[in-house]
């Protein structure tokens, strides 16, 4: 719903127990702006009464949530208990919503936008994710070619980081439309984190090799993990797998956005806040670890 960014988790006990120093520094600036536009706490009053009315009214729609989804509760009893919270809740919240103009907008606002970001950031991916499915190859296509030779090898190990977990990844369709050819050996690496906090070294890699020198890695990291993937291949070396970490280069995908040109995309209003969201996510590189010198973004544009 968000576009990556930096996160440190603060618990083991708790995959949701997050630090985000960017969001944090932006609750900062807004909280002292607030706190200097209004002047005084009795005109904070409004927009603080809205807040919290509005925060307890949306835990409860959570807890029902939670009561039927995650601890199977039985409807009658969910209804009774959100009806009962959401009754006090609503009451709260009306009864603060005769305050807007005094300064109740504020956090409706601020609402607003948070949504705007979030919904924009989804259209946007789902937008972007079409378009790369349709850039696929069926590994048994490519096999096919790697095996009769048509696909020409060039010396070289190359790790491509992709977020697919099957088929061939559109980076590696990407280079060899481009290159048209491929190295010696091939890493197509997916790494997906898991609601654990540490992952067990045995437990850390799956490995298949799904072409001739062509091997996908599905990799673990738990929710307090750091990925590195230079150290991954460095043990997947030590158990013998032709892969030299101190002499591959590793490629992964950087994506732009264009309007598209037929009017079928998304309308500005959503193009452009997820170009500005996309533009200013983390860097792929510090989020693996990857050694810049041996890094090569491809660049890829998709048409919105």
């Amino acid at each position: 719903m968000l576009p990556q960014l930096e996160t440190i988790q603060t618990s083991a006990a708790g995959h949701g127990q997050i630090y985000l120093p960017a969001v944090n520094y932006l609750l900062m600036v807004v909280t002292l702006g607030l706190s200097i536009s209004f002047g005084s706490s009795s005109r904070l009053a409004a927009a603080y009464g809205i807040a919290v009315s509005a925060t307890m009214l949306a835990t409860t729609v959570l807890l029902a949530m939670a009561m039927r989804e995650i601890w199977k509760w039985p409807l009658p009893a969910v209804i009774v208990i959100a009806i009962g919270f959401a009754t006090v809740d609503g009451g709260f919240l009306s009864a603060n919503m005769l305050k807007v103009v005094q300064g109740g907008w504020v956090p409706l606002l601020l609402g607003a936008l948070i949504y705007y970001v979030m919904l924009a950031w989804r259209k946007g991916n789902t937008a972007v994710q079409k378009q790369v499915d349709e850039m696929q190859i069926p590994i048994g296509d490519i096999a096919a070619q790697i095996a009769s030779g048509h696909i020409p090898r060039v010396p070289g190990t190359a790790v491509f980081v992709a977020r697919l977990t099957r088929d061939v990844p559109p980076i590696v369709v990407w280079y060899l439309r481009q290159i048209r050819s491929l190295p010696g050996s091939i890493v197509i690496v997916n790494v997906a984190t898991e609601l654990i906090p540490y992952v067990a070294d045995e437990n850390r890699t799956e490995v298949h090799e799904i072409a001739p020198q062509v091997w996908r890695v599905h990799a673990h990291f738990g929710f307090m993990e750091q990925p590195d993937l230079p150290t991954l291949l460095q043990r997947a070396h030590d158990r013998g797998y032709p892969v030299d970490p101190s002499n591959v280069t590793y490629f992964i995908g950087r994506e732009t956005v264009v309007r598209r040109e037929d009017g079928k995309g998304l309308s500005r209003f959503w193009e452009i806040a997820f170009s500005f969201l996309l533009r200013n996510s983390s860097e792929a590189i510090e989020y693996y670890q990857l050694p810049r010198d041996m890094v090569v973004e491809i660049g890829r544009q998709f048409a919105i």
